[in-house]
């Protein structure tokens, strides 16, 4: 294949005006209306598709793109991103391609009602920032791997496509890779046969998918094979990471997932195979790719014998893509305000079936502490949003992708299988699954389906909950004579974003003391609506020490406890013997906290009173992860000597735990968010160099790049050379990423100007993966005065930065760069970059706004503060 010559390329520009054609912006990006326009006229789409990897930084591919065209009056676009075209043909014609680096644009002339063909050779350049076709090279032993990241519209970045997910469509592949390469897609392959160009895998074609789940992965990958069960699985990593990888784990919850959901959906698991991949510089925790999902090889890979945590954290996220398979790459979402359904489904059912197939049962207990907390943190914020929100442009996919989305959907499923029963909810969603197969659905289309299932109308249900912003607040309002209670009620209270009082079912559990132990005495079930329910239920009950009204997280809600209840959690935690209530309260102490009503330093203390008692692993890592956040606010507030006793008892904790490995490694976690004395250095330095050992404790590679990290970003003597050092002994990709890591946190303010450059230079050849550690590295909480230094500049560059058109950077530097120190001025600051920002997209408006927020609240947390802390 040869590239255009300039003279083609001129040419192309004399292509007559195109009659009819409405103008599409010149943008890798597709607008609704776009979207919509296009799949009207379309029908019936097939795609032949060739590529040819070699392991250099270009790959060359064909399409041929078969449709059914309603008419052909008007132009009609494909997608096809930054490729060098080096022959189109259109219906058996060739033709000069009218191309402007995001699309190729088909004259009518070329067209034809009926079926057409269309076929496409082109050469692109692998990408790496983990979208399109992403390539790494393995520093560990020079092994080039690859893999695709194709949601939410980058197959463009692959292949010629209508690159949009309710044109779904057939594929074919067939790939050329070097001999030693594996080669996965979402079918199995059929052949692998020898060429002069390495080795030709021809796959099977697919049944209809939508081109952001259809996928090519290629590599030196090793794999894992398991066909004990119904349906053939394998997994995939790289050779430099194997040894960290536990397949007999993966296969296990994989096989477990499957049973399940087979049973749950109705419908039997739709694909051949099952392949799993562990892939590096991942954007996503993991992607849904049909029959071939990535995985963030990072957050699964374990050092040593995998953890309780790290198995729950496992089951969970495998579970939750095996869901999509059924609920996202079965049945796919007509645009992208459907990603909620998609992600808070998954959410919803990989939670129910880990709690129901695996060894963790308190599965929701997990996903209270971790997710739930965090989508009622979010549905307080400025930027607020419905879980159903419209989306304009596939350039806006993602912006709301969070935990409103995943975990509020998610909450707001379990809230509506509460409230239908679970037999009734199941029956609609086989429905849904049944109906919908192999097409394209929207969220009336579900609602309707659980209506019909139902015998009622959930439209209003979907108006309260999915296209409404806000969390309601929730309390108990009672009294008692006699030691009994007279009267109760549930007061229901709107968010701050609008006065919807919403239906809700839930749990109202009162609770006693027993001798020594607090123990629910009474629970009732109750349907509330508007702002005052009465529970005669109730009425009569022995009067409690503490009410809780959400009990066992049936509701989503904020929970406002009464001034008895509240007292009783200060002081008698521990006496509570369900671990998923004590999270849940600790949950309110720490709402309390956030709000400035219960001092930070009282927070602490009731932490340091509890939790070395605590002997639930989920309830102490989410407390300890709070106790983490509460001392990166000291931190920010400079308040040494509340931090410097957070790290004593951290450190005492870490001992006490000895021969408790899953505990202390949380302590551990904690004592390294927060060390910052010359006592503290000296114990780290002393055991990274094996001079000091701590009982219990394995100094794996890992808690090594942890250390020195730490004792860099507090400029510990010797530390700088500490980087150099560890990386002679891990010259991997993860240890790159590590000492880059703790070199941008030192408190050096060249190192930190230099890198504020970097990263905000929008061309750099240096990989996502290393921008994104850069910018969340650069300014730990303790280093506020180095962040005022580069403050301004960081908001001045926001109008440059946005004009670069790359959404997935934006993201990121909005999430890590702004400038936000704890101060009054900083605040004033943010409102005044806020005042200016007009001109600026919603997206960069509502950062700066979330920004501001969480900076006032920082302030407010200063002076909740008593007097000599």
């Amino acid at each position: 294949m040869k590239l255009l010559t300039p003279v083609v390329l001129t040419l192309a520009l004399l292509v007559p005006a195109l009659s009819g054609a409405a103008e599409r912006a010149a943008t890798p990006y597709l607008t609704q209306a776009d979207a919509a326009a296009r799949s009207a006229r379309i029908a019936n789409v097939d795609y032949v598709l060739s590529f040819v990897l070699t392991g250099q930084e270009r790959f060359s591919g064909s399409t041929t793109l078969s449709f059914d065209l309603k008419d052909a009056r008007q132009a009609l676009t494909v997608d096809l991103s930054k490729a060098n075209i080096t022959a189109l043909q259109v219906n058996g014609k060739r033709v000069v391609p009218r191309y402007n680096g995001h699309f190729i644009t088909l004259a009518p002339a070329q067209l034809k009602k009926g079926r057409n063909v269309v076929m496409v050779d082109y050469d692109l350049a692998h990408s790496n920032n983990g979208e399109g076709m992403h390539r790494m090279v393995d520093p560990a032993d020079g092994r080039v791997y690859t893999y695709s990241q194709f949601g939410p519209a980058a197959a463009q970045q692959a292949f010629a496509s209508f690159d949009q997910p309710d044109l779904k469509a057939t594929f074919t592949l067939a790939v050329t890779a070097p001999a030693d390469w594996q080669v996965i897609s979402t079918a199995p392959h059929r052949t692998v046969t020898a060429t002069d160009k390495g080795m030709r895998w021809q796959f099977a074609t697919t049944r209809k998918l939508s081109t952001y789940t259809v996928s090519l992965h290629a590599g030196p990958y090793k794999m894992w094979e398991d066909k004990s069960g119904k349906y053939p699985m394998r997994l995939f990593a790289r050779q430099s990471v194997a040894a960290k990888v536990s397949p007999e784990i993966w296969f296990g919850y994989t096989r477990q997932g499957l049973a399940y959901f087979d049973k749950y959906y109705g419908v039997p698991y739709p694909f051949e195979k099952y392949d799993q991949l562990l892939v590096p510089d991942f954007l996503f925790g993991a992607m849904e790719n049909t029959a071939a999902v990535t995985f963030a090889e990072k957050s699964y890979l374990s050092d040593g014998k995998m953890s309780g945590e790290q198995r729950h954290a496992l089951a969970g996220v495998i579970l939750h893509e095996l869901a999509h398979q059924w609920f996202g790459d079965l049945v796919t979402m007509r645009w992208w305000n459907g990603v909620w359904l998609n992600e808070g489904f998954a959410s919803f059912m990989g939670t129910l079936a880990t709690a129901e197939t695996t060894e963790f049962k308190n599965a929701w207990q997990r996903f209270y502490a971790l997710n739930k907390t965090r989508a009622y943190a979010e549905d307080q914020q400025v930027g607020a949003h419905p879980v159903d929100v419209p989306v304009a442009s596939s350039a806006n996919a993602y912006d709301n992708l969070d935990a409103i989305t995943y975990h509020k959907g998610a909450s707001a499923l379990m809230q509506l299988r509460r409230l239908l029963g679970d037999d009734v909810f199941r029956k609609g969603v086989n429905n849904y699954v049944a109906k919908y197969a192999w097409k394209n659905a929207t969220l009336d289309d579900f609602i309707a389906t659980l209506s019909a299932a139902a015998g009622r109308d959930l439209k209003p249900w979907a108006r309260q909950w999915l296209r409404q912003p806000g969390v309601n607040t929730i309390s108990a309002d009672y009294s008692c004579a006699k030691g009994k209670v007279t009267q109760f009620q549930l007061r229901q209270a709107p968010g701050s974003m609008n006065d919807v009082l919403r239906e809700q079912r839930v749990q109202v559990a009162l609770l006693q003391r027993e001798g020594e132990r607090l123990v629910v005495a009474r629970s009732v079930p109750v349907t509330y609506r508007g702002a005052a329910t009465a529970v005669p239920a109730l009425k009569g009950a022995a009067c409690p020490d503490l009410v809780y009204p959400n009990y066992e997280d049936w509701g989503f809600a904020r929970v406002k406890l009464d001034e008895r209840s509240f007292a009783t959690v200060g002081s008698q935690m521990q006496r509570i013997d369900d671990p998923f209530l004590r999270t849940m309260l600790w949950d309110s102490l720490w709402d309390s906290t956030r709000d400035a009503a219960l001092p930070l330093n009282k927070f602490v203390d009731a932490v340091q009173t509890n939790m070395p008692q605590e002997q639930d692993e989920s309830v102490l890592a989410d407390v300890l992860r709070k106790a983490g956040r509460a001392g990166d606010y000291l931190a920010r507030m400079n308040k040494d000597s509340d931090l410097q006793t957070l790290e004593r008892f951290a450190w005492q904790s870490v001992v006490a735990r000895a021969g408790e490995r899953h505990l202390q490694s949380h302590w551990l976690d904690l004592y390294l968010n927060v060390a910052a004395s010359k006592e503290g250095q000296a114990r780290l330095e002393a055991f990274l160099a094996g001079r000091d050992q701590v009982p219990g404790l394995e100094l794996n590679q890992g808690l090594r790049w942890k250390i020195v990290r730490r004792l860099n970003m507090l400029d510990a003597p010797g530390s700088a050379k500490l980087i150099d050092a560890e990386l002679a002994r891990d010259k991997s990709d993860s240890g790159e990423a590590a000492a880059l890591a703790a070199r941008v946190g030192r408190p050096d303010a060249r190192i930190k100007a230099s890198w504020v450059k970097l990263i905000s230079d929008t061309d750099t050849t240096l990989s996502f993966a290393r921008v994104r550690t850069a910018m969340t590295h650069l300014y730990p909480a303790a280093q506020g005065a180095l962040n005022e230094q580069t403050a301004a500049l960081r908001l001045e560059q926001l109008p440059a930065l946005e004009k670069s058109g790359n959404p997935l950077y934006l993201r990121h530097y909005l999430g890590s760069m702004l400038p936000a120190t704890c101060s009054e001025a900083s605040v004033a600051r943010l409102g005044k970059a806020i005042a200016g920002a007009q001109a600026l997209s919603e997206n960069t408006r509502k950062a700066l706004r979330l920004a501001q927020q969480e900076d006032a609240r920082c302030v407010a947390l200063r002076q909740a503060m008593p007097a000599g802390h």
